[in-house]
């Protein structure tokens, strides 16, 4: 609970603080958790007060908090070069190699790669690239870009207009033009006696439909997360990718791949749209990209696009957008050792840990209380719920994901609240006596929790 003294770490923070999707009650009665540290997967409060991290930071942090080689990368960069910008014919060395880098570990034969500071600034720039393709080849009106209700893709006002969430509402977003397609979740939108493969053909056909109606020479693109991290961890119904795909493809249409937490081996492969078997028109990435330790985003475009781009913008001599700190030396040199190391282990220690992973989450579905348990690779949910046979929810006012998560907190357990589920993605250097524990500490949480609300 909270030190309420005016000079605690608790109340300088809610004084000075604007807080971003934070429950404000909790944060009220609770106080803020003040971090000065960690220690692999575990972060340690003013306090003294260690927390297995569940969530890996934000998705991010793959390596943990306190990795050597990235640190060094880190401070090896500083001493050597410590910031540039990527305009005007000038870049680090860094930012070349990783460029290298990254056409080298994606799908694609080859391809150009645009950085920015975050998943948010990526897919607004990707936006920004197809309007402009738009209007260098002659169709103006190609502008839609379609989403899926739930999609998550970010909070600058072109991105929170791609995100499916109601809560943008409160912004007057989204903007016209942008369409939010059916969630590809069975378990949740599938209908009485309808199967996986009849789902998924129905949102085949709503894809066609909307194309159908809106027109195929006025939608830009339609993007995707390979699953839906920030959704709630919906991984997509059985050959989704596979019946849009030609769809999108029939009528000139780019699939881009909202990669922002799937990628670098969240699902178990290096890219989602590995895991799922799709190929991509450009592919979003962030997060794992740098292992959490600096700021960046990146537009990785495939030869289609990279072909298209190239042309227009030399008719107009550049393309003019870009951000102050793209290309960061120093984030570039951290992304360059985050990728070796994924290469050269943290992805095999991930996959090694997916099967007890997968055995936890399975574990706790049998509870009367989880209606489903879901996930891929080292991303789950539970999603708690009142009753289990008809998937009825909890009175929204019981607030039941946050009071799971904030028991765990009592428990020394950080995981996410997510609509009624609660989210997990630890790090990949969790071994697997610190998996244990985390499922040991969140079933404690939920048996307590549901005694107290079911």
């Amino acid at each position: 609970m909270r030190d309420n003294a005016p000079n605690s770490w608790e109340s300088r923070a809610e004084t000075y603080s604007f807080y971003g999707f934070t429950d404000l009650p909790t944060i009220h009665k609770r106080g803020t958790v003040v971090l000065t540290h960690g220690e692999g997967p575990y972060v340690i409060d003013v306090h003294g007060r260690r927390y297995l991290d569940a969530n890996a930071g934000l998705w991010n942090m793959v390596a943990g908090f306190d990795h050597p080689e990235l640190a060094a990368a880190a401070k090896a960069q500083y001493d050597r070069f410590p910031g540039y910008h990527a305009f005007f014919g000038r870049m680090s060395d860094q930012t070349v190699m990783l460029s290298e880098k990254l056409i080298e570990v994606s799908p694609f034969e080859r391809g150009k790669v645009f950085y920015t500071n975050s998943g948010s600034e990526a897919n607004d720039t990707l936006v920004k690239m197809l309007w402009f393709l738009g209007i260098s080849e002659g169709q103006p009106q190609r502008r839609k870009i379609l989403t899926r209700i739930n999609g998550y893709h970010g909070v600058t006002v072109v991105s929170a207009s791609m995100t499916g969430k109601p809560y943008n509402a409160v912004f007057g977003l989204p903007l016209d033009g942008f369409l939010h397609l059916g969630c590809p979740h069975y378990w949740r939108f599938g209908t009485e006696g309808e199967s996986e493969e009849q789902f998924t053909a129905r949102l085949a056909q709503e894809l066609e439909d909307v194309i159908a109606r809106e027109g195929a020479d006025t939608i830009a693109a339609f993007v995707a997360e390979p699953v839906m991290g920030a959704g709630g961890v919906i991984p997509p119904s059985k050959g989704y990718f596979q019946a849009i795909q030609p769809i999108l493809k029939k009528h000139g249409i780019p699939l881009i791949a909202d990669e922002v937490i799937t990628g670098f081996g969240r699902t178990g492969e290096m890219w989602g749209s590995v895991t799922y078997d799709f190929m991509p028109d450009a592919i979003i990435s962030s997060k794992a990209l740098t292992a959490g330790y600096f700021p960046m985003g990146a537009v990785i475009l495939g030869p289609d696009l990279s072909d298209r781009l190239q042309a227009a913008s030399e008719e107009i001599e550049e393309f003019p957008h870009g951000f102050t700190a793209s290309g960061h030396p120093v984030g570039c040199a951290i992304a360059l050792k985050s990728i070796e190391l994924i290469e050269t282990g943290l992805l095999d220690q991930a996959r090694a840990l997916i099967p007890q992973f997968e055995a936890g989450l399975a574990h706790l579905a049998q509870m009367d209380n989880i209606g489903e348990a879901r996930g891929k690779g080292l991303m789950g949910a539970l999603e708690a719920v009142k009753d289990k046979a008809t998937k009825t929810p909890f009175d929204g006012s019981l607030s039941v994901s946050e009071r799971i998560a904030n028991t765990c907190t009592d428990h020394g357990l950080i995981c996410r609240p997510l609509g009624q589920a609660i989210v997990l993605c630890p790090a990949f250097v969790m071994t697997p006596a610190q998996m244990e524990e985390m499922f040991a500490r969140l079933e404690s949480a939920l048996k307590q929790v549901f005694a107290e609300v079911a």
